[in-house]
Formats: C-alpha cells, sequence, structure tokens
C-alpha cells in the first residue's frame, strides 16, 4: 500500500513536491498512526520522525482547525520544542492550513499563556514540566479536548525520575480528556524497543515501528598528550588541547563541542576565540569562531546562537547537554567531546549532531582529559 494514500490529495500534493519519498520512518510510522493505535517510532537522527508523527494529525486537522487543543507535542528540551515550531510552518503553509501552534514553556510570558487559555491553538508545543504544572492549574481546561499526544527523544527520560514523573502526567491527561488519548513516541535507536514501547504506552498494547538502522559513524579518540600522567611544563592538560581544538573546527564547516558543564563551555568558547585572534591588533579583522549554548542563557539568546550555527555565521557553539538531542543540526560535520560523555548511549547521541541527514556519517573526536576518560 502506498504510505501516501492515507492522507487528503493537498497533502498527497504538498509532500510529492517537497520531498523524493517517505522514509522508513515514515512509511511504517503514518498507517500505524492513522489506526488509532499507540506507536512508538524508534529511528537514527535525520530519518524524519518528527514529520512521521505531526503529519497524520496535520492532515486530519486542517479541515476543522480552531476546535480547540487537539494534538500536543511534549519534548524534554525547550530548545527543541522552538526547532519544532519552525520546523512545522513548512508543512502549515505548503497546506494553506489555519491550524494555530504554541508554544508554552518556562520562558513563555504570562500575557501569552492567558491568551492561549481565552483561544487555544490547534496544536502546543511544551515540555514535561509545564505540562504538570498545565494539569494543576486552570489551563487544564485546554487539555480535555486533546486526542494525540507525541512524547519527542523518549529514550532521554525512560528509566530516569523525570521520565516517571512525565508517565503520571500523561496518565492524569487521560483523566482530563475523560477517554484515552493516543500516544505516539518517538526514539533513537535504543534496545529492548519493548521497554521504550511499555513506557509510552504505560503497559498499554502499542504498535513498536523499528525503522532504526546502523548509521556510520567516524569516531576517533585524540589524546592531548603521550604520557597522560604528566600534563607537562605548563602543569595543566588544556594548553595542549585547546589548539587541537581550533585547528578541528577551522577544518569543518560547523562544529558542536559538548562539554559536561556551563562554566566550561564558557571558558572553553573564550579560550578558542582568543587563541583565533592572536597577533590581530586591529579589532575590525577580530572575528568570533565560537559561542557558548547551555539553559542558562536567556530563550532570545540560545534561539540566536542556534541560528547562526544553521546559517553557517560562526563556525563552533561550545554547548552543554542543552544540544544533545533532537535539534536540527544539519549544517553540523563534526562534534567533539571534551572529557568523558558518562555513558556509551550519551555519547551516541552527541555525535549523531553532526551529518545529522539521513544516510550522512557522523564525525565525532573525543578529548579525554584524565586517563580514566580512556575507559
Amino acid at each position: 500500500m502506498d504510505a501516501l494514500s492515507i492522507f487528503s490529495p493537498a497533502t498527497r500534493g504538498w509532500f510529492q513536491k517537497t520531498f523524493d519519498a517517505p522514509t522508513p520512518a515514515q512509511e511504517q510510522g503514518w498507517p500505524a498512526i492513522a489506526s488509532g493505535k499507540h506507536t512508538l517510532i524508534q529511528a537514527p537522527t535525520g530519518s524524519g520522525k518528527t514529520l512521521a508523527a505531526f503529519l497524520y494529525g496535520i492532515d486530519r486537522l486542517t479541515a476543522v482547525p480552531g476546535e480547540g487543543l487537539r494534538l500536543l507535542y511534549v519534548s524534554p528540551l525547550k530548545a527543541l520544542n522552538y526547532d519544532i515550531e519552525r520546523n512545522l510552518r513548512g508543512p502549515l503553509a505548503g497546506l494553506q492550513s489555519e491550524l494555530r501552534v504554541a508554544i508554552r514553556t518556562g520562558d513563555t510570558p504570562q500575557k501569552e499563556r492567558a491568551a492561549m487559555l481565552r483561544q487555544p491553538p490547534d496544536i502546543l508545543i511544551t515540555t514535561p514540566e509545564s505540562l504538570y504544572l498545565m494539569l494543576t492549574s486552570k489551563a487544564r481546561e485546554m487539555l480535555a479536548t486533546v486526542q494525540t499526544l507525541i512524547l519527542d527523544e523518549v529514550h532521554a527520560v525512560a528509566g530516569t525520575k523525570r521520565g516517571a514523573h512525565m508517565a503520571l502526567s500523561v496518565e492524569r491527561l487521560d483523566r482530563v480528556t475523560g477517554e484515552p488519548v493516543q500516544r505516539v513516541g518517538l526514539s533513537a535507536t535504543q534496545r529492548p524497543m519493548e521497554e521504550i514501547g511499555r513506557f509510552v504506552s504505560g503497559g498499554r498494547p502499542i504498535e513498536l515501528v523499528d525503522a532504526g538502522r546502523a548509521k556510520e559513524l567516524d569516531l576517533e579518540v585524540v589524546v592531548p598528550l603521550e604520557d597522560m600522567r604528566e600534563p607537562g611544563e605548563q602543569g595543566s592538560i588544556w594548553p595542549s588541547i585547546y589548539p587541537e581544538i581550533l585547528r578541528l573546527v577551522s577544518e569543518h564547516r560547523s562544529t558542536i563541542v559538548f562539554v559536561n558543564n556551563r562554566r566550561l563551555a564558557e571558558r572553553l568558547a573564550l579560550r578558542l576565540n582568543e587563541l583565533a585572534n592572536e597577533g590581530v591588533e586591529d579589532e575590525t579583522n577580530r572575528r568570533e569562531i565560537a559561542r557558548a549554548h547551555h539553559g542558562s542563557l536567556a530563550r532570545e539568546q540560545r534561539l540566536q546562537v542556534e541560528e547562526l550555527l544553521k546559517l553557517g555565521e560562526i563556525p563552533c557553539l561550545v554547548a552543554t547537554s542543552s544540544l544533545e538531542l533532537g535539534i536540527d543540526m544539519g549544517a553540523v560535520d563534526l562534534v567533539i567531546q571534551v572529557e568523558s560523555p558518562k555513558s556509551v548511549a550519551r555519547g551516541l547521541q552527541r555525535v549523531g549532531r553532526a551529518g545529522h541527514e539521513l544516510g550522512a556519517v557522523s564525525r565525532g573526536r573525543i578529548f579525554p582529559k584524565y586517563r580514566a576518560d580512556l575507559l
């Protein structure tokens, strides 16, 4: 069966004009979602999971806009929410849809929240914490009409305290709506898939769509010193790391450097800029090659630095876990990890930010800071 046959002629036509063909995640995911069953789509970065989850709902709701909030999207990362909202503009504009999309996070001004209550959007993008707050406030009334719930990056929260808290909120949502809401989970390739599926459905029957495929990796550990027991004359390993990172950044189009805390993100970005401008006396010739990105930045700053990297206007972002999940970073061709990422899954997730397109090679370089990092 043609995967596009379940859509209206307008949606079919838009998709065929915009894309060559559905990806495996879309081809297998759409029929499962259209059946009304709880669904988990597991696929690698760049496989079109977001459109796989949203397109059927957009197609169905476009015919009846303005009838309350019916499609709810929850992501564990605020930065990803703004990216999703941008990515929905394409299909909504292409279909000339009148559906309204809104974002509600901790950054949303009170005035906007009040406006949402008066006139609920058709699609709401939020975080687990904001969903909990809505369920315990007057905003609960807005959630009563939800029909479909999309849970993104579920592998990042399954098995954690944050995930358990989100699972409770999802169960409470069913009580608010008065009938079971269809749950659509999106996950990076992670095994066992059945375990992630149980997390999404709360133990109920669920369709498992396995569109996972091994992503080609170009991974290398860069040891900055021959003997890591001896930091050298300067008494620190950093003077050996900075120039090597700068060299790699200069050899690639766009680089994300992952570090494990905000302070290091700021310090490393500053040092890379200093090194890149050594010997440049004229202020007009100085250039900024790196910016820091972390959860403490104001919303406007985060969006600005993400946009600069996507447009290729800044070669490097030094980030904490704030850029770890599925933000669309198509231009990134190298990921550098400084120190151990703490787990293999997290390391692979971060390296997967490079070569975000389907079939592209994910290139990563890992800089150990201590001998224990080599393990």
